[in-house]
Parts: structure tokens; C-alpha cells; sequence
């Protein structure tokens, strides 16, 4: 039987092949795996945007998988270990690896979360008004989450001792429950992660007390894009390209959040689209759309702030190392600033 070159590409792009030994317009397709942070959520939702624009495609990135994660530690993990090719989580979690794993560093590459949603929540009528006053209270979060992992640093620089507070370890569905029920005085998780959340139970925004750890002495970064230096060295035309078409989603996500609240729910059609709508409307404003992001553009760090944060998350986690910024961080993936810019 005879088959043309069209069947023939048809075929083995239906059986998941990567088309890099083609020319002309369908050539070049690279295959990617891609974990998120955590569940599918309305701050996740500019990747898929991308994904239905074709933006990844255009660069010759073709995503296969495109995850929900368990927590930006795991995340770290399994792009470390190759499972995924690139993920979307912490670079305070890039940064603990790469301290306890010299010679097998992975890298952040595109910057999304300019300032850091970590955060301690507790209800107002808790009288917990200062970080200070969690001292002699319970608290609730999962293992893995970050603003729990960093707590006893945000403790330290408030000036209270973390071990007067006694913490519950539970699942992300338990979390903000048993703060709604009183069962824990306090929570630890991203502010719109668990402001939404709660919300969804009843609790009122203005019944909420949040401990915003940028506000309170940790001026810290939090989720970029990060690759695995496997994927690096071997194809970093393929990285650029993803961040390239991660950047676009971004941009257009900004614009218009509801198309890309759409894209996540033909991904998802069990969110609830006005929840998540709020959520990413929440994430742009005060952790991606910065006045620092809008002055210099999406996805790069300032050096400077960056050797601060190593510093407090090495002093934090207690570290064996104190790596230096170009060991968390590359940016020679990113689009030049003017193609950057968001609104």
C-alpha cells in the first residue's frame, strides 16, 4: 500500500513521535513532558492558553503531558530524575536541591511569581493579630508545602520561637477545613490557594487574617519554569522555545484571564470557572504583574534580591551550601525585555 508523506506524518505524530527529522512546516516537533506545582487551578491556567494557541508548537515544542503536581518539592524531583523534562514550581525548592546536590544542579528559567504568595492564615476572631501571637497555637498544612518548609525561618525573623507552634501534618484537602472548624488556629499555603478556598466554605475575606511572608522580612521569589540539565544540554533551542510559548500564555492570560480559565476547563471540567477566575485574577495582580515586572518585563530576577533569597532559604532549611544565584537561576532562555513586557 502506498502512503503519502502526509499519512506518514499523520501516523507517527498519532503514536506520540517526536517529528524532528521532518522539513517544511510540521517539522522540528520536539516531545516535552511538563509537571505543574500542585492541582489544576486558575495559576495554572496560562500553560494550557499556551497550549491551545499553538504557542509551544510554533517553537517546535511539542508538550505531551502536561501534569498536576504534588507540591513544588516533588516537582524538583522529577524533573531532577528526568521524568519530566521541565515543571513549574518553587525555586526555593530548586535552590534546596541544588545546595544538597552539587554537580547535578537544575535550573529556574523563566521567572512567573515575582514576589512570593507564602503565607500563615488564621482567623480574625482568633486574636491572632501579629506573627507573634501564633506563638502557644496549633497549625495545619501538608508536609510538602512551602510556606510550612519555610516557617521556621519566617519565625525567626519575626522573633518568635517555631516550636510553640503545634503543627498538624495533613493532606491539601484537609487544610482549610480544619481552620474553617477551628480544629487548627492557623494554616500555611499560598494566600490565594487558601483565601480562595476558604471562601469556597463559607468564610468571608474579611473574617481572614493573612501573614504575607514578603510583607513580614522574606522578600523572596517563588515559581518559575525549571528544566532538567539533561534537556539543557542536549536541546536548549527546545527550553528557550518552551519559555518562549510559556511567556506568550502569560502575556495573553493577563489580558484576557477568562479565555485562559477556559482553556484549563476543557482540561478540567469539574472547576468551578468563577472560582478560578478569581484565583488567577489574585495571582496576576499581586505575584506576576508586579510594578517590577511591569518596569523590566516577565521572567527575569534581579540578582541582588535572588542572593538574599538563597540566603534566607539556606539559613531557613539549614543548607549544607550557599549556592551563588547562576546556580539557581539561567537566563539566557529568555526573549529579549521588549518582547517581555505585560500590561
Amino acid at each position: 500500500m502506498r502512503f503519502t508523506r502526509r499519512i506518514w506524518i499523520n501516523r507517527f505524530a498519532a503514536a506520540g513521535v517526536a517529528l524532528t527529522a521532518l522539513s517544511g512546516p510540521a517539522a522540528a516537533q520536539t516531545a516535552v513532558k511538563f509537571s505543574l506545582d500542585f492541582v489544576l487551578q486558575g495559576p495554572q491556567s496560562p500553560f494550557f492558553l499556551a497550549e491551545e494557541r499553538g504557542y509551544y508548537k510554533a517553537e517546535g515544542v511539542n508538550v505531551t503531558a502536561m501534569d498536576a503536581g504534588r507540591g513544588s518539592g516533588d516537582t524538583v524531583g522529577r524533573v531532577a530524575s528526568g521524568v519530566y523534562d521541565l515543571g513549574f514550581g518553587d525555586i526555593n525548592s530548586v535552590i534546596e536541591f541544588n545546595a544538597k546536590n552539587p554537580g547535578k544542579e537544575i535550573f529556574a528559567v523563566f521567572m512567573v511569581y515575582n514576589k512570593a504568595p507564602l503565607s500563615m492564615l488564621t482567623l480574625k476572631k482568633t486574636g491572632i493579630k501579629t506573627p507573634k501571637d501564633l506563638a502557644g497555637h496549633t497549625a495545619a498544612a501538608p508536609a510538602f508545602d512551602a510556606s510550612y518548609r519555610m516557617f521556621k525561618m519566617f519565625a525567626k525573623v519575626n522573633g518568635f520561637d517555631p516550636n510553640t507552634v503545634t503543627w498538624s501534618n495533613v493532606s491539601p484537602q484537609l487544610r482549610e477545613p480544619m481552620l474553617a472548624k477551628g480544629e487548627a488556629d492557623a494554616i500555611s499555603g499560598f494566600s490565594f490557594t487558601s483565601i480562595m478556598a476558604l471562601n469556597t466554605l463559607g468564610v468571608k475575606t474579611d473574617d481572614i487574617q493573612l501573614f504575607l511572608f514578603s510583607d513580614y522580612g522574606m522578600d523572596l521569589y517563588a515559581n518559575a519554569v525549571i528544566a532538567s540539565p539533561a534537556l539543557i544540554k542536549s536541546n536548549p533551542k527546545v527550553v528557550a522555545g518552551f519559555v518562549k510559548g510559556a511567556l506568550r500564555g502569560w502575556q495573553d492570560a493577563i489580558k484576557d484571564p477568562k479565555a485562559s480559565v477556559a482553556a484549563l476547563k476543557k482540561r478540567e471540567g469539574l472547576i468551578n470557572e468563577d472560582v478560578e477566575l478569581e484565583r488567577l485574577n489574585y495571582a496576576i495582580r499581586d505575584y506576576v504583574a508586579t510594578d517590577d515586572v511591569k518596569k523590566h518585563g516577565m521572567g527575569d530576577v534581579d540578582d541582588a534580591r535572588l542572593k538574599k533569597n538563597i540566603e534566607l532559604v539556606t539559613e531557613g532549611l539549614e543548607l549544607p551550601r550557599v549556592i551563588p544565584p547562576n546556580l539557581a537561576f539561567d537566563r539566557q532562555f529568555l526573549p529579549p525585555p521588549d518582547q517581555r513586557k505585560v500590561n
